[in-house]
């Protein structure tokens, strides 16, 4: 890859995470929700005048919801293509790779991840009028939130977690087991690479209904969790004190006694 190109090529990738970040910070703001997306003293103000606002608000109808997702997926997965990325680049002189096969892969794992932004959309509808969920997408019961805990904690044990954070955490071996070329075989490895990820972190996503799906800090942790994943000196040592973590997160939401008799 021509060292100029590749740095448009990168400074285009990081400015897109950048731009999702501020997209995702005007919206919360917009609907008056400060960082933990929850209504601040202007968002509280603002819905006591006008109780109709509540229905109103974006996350109300699928379109919206769905490009709130999708922008929210480019915000907090692209992050962590940049190991994949790299490893691409690498093989770029040793392999067949070109700057368009870069893209295709990039285009790929996108894509899978905002397959996965429609899927999730269709179901926070289906919870929201449930009621589940309310508006700003926080579980209305304490029971839910702890099970969606102790779910997304026990899958940190299972073997597709393994198997799927095994693929995430070595793209290269991915890369030299399935090599393919062009941007059409770029893309194909971009789709294979995000199903994977989809599959290792679609727990981290589902989170969202605990805390609210607006809430940016529940984000910008989610999304450092997920990188530190994929690092190839701790990622694996992270797994499973995080699904300790998480189980004992639903312990507290739950209000379970600890100790029997506590």
């Amino acid at each position: 890859m021509v060292p100029t190109l590749r740095s448009a090529l990168w400074l285009g990738f990081f400015s897109l995470i950048l731009v999702a970040w501020i997209v995702m910070y005007a919206m919360s703001t917009g609907m008056g929700l400060d960082l933990l997306g929850r209504p601040d003293s202007f968002g509280q103000a603002m819905r006591a005048m006008d109780p109709a606002m509540e229905m109103s608000m974006p996350m109300a109808r699928f379109g919206p919801l769905a490009a709130m997702w999708a922008t929210m997926m480019a915000a907090m997965m692209l992050p962590t293509m940049v190991p994949t990325l790299r490893s691409y680049q690498d093989l770029m002189h040793s392999a067949t790779g070109t700057q368009a096969g870069w893209l295709g892969v990039l285009l790929g794992y996108f894509a899978m991840w905002l397959l996965f932004a429609l899927l999730i959309a269709s179901v926070q509808m289906v919870l929201l009028h449930g009621g589940v969920i309310d508006m700003l997408g926080i579980a209305r019961s304490r029971w839910v939130a702890a099970a969606l805990l102790l779910a997304v904690g026990l899958f940190q044990f299972t073997r597709t977690k393994e198997i799927c954070h095994g693929v995430c955490h070595s793209p290269m071996m991915y890369f030299l087991g399935n090599w393919q070329q062009g941007f059409t075989g770029g893309v194909r490895m971009g789709l294979t690479l995000g199903s994977y990820c989809v599959g290792c972190c679609w727990g981290m996503m589902a989170l969202g209904f605990v805390g609210g799906v607006m809430n940016l800090a529940w984000m910008g942790l989610a999304t450092l969790f997920m990188v530190l994943e994929k690092l190839p000196q701790i990622g694996h040592r992270i797994i499973k004190p995080m699904g300790f973590l998480l189980i004992l997160a639903a312990v507290g939401v739950a209000g379970w006694p600890v100790i029997s008799g506590g």
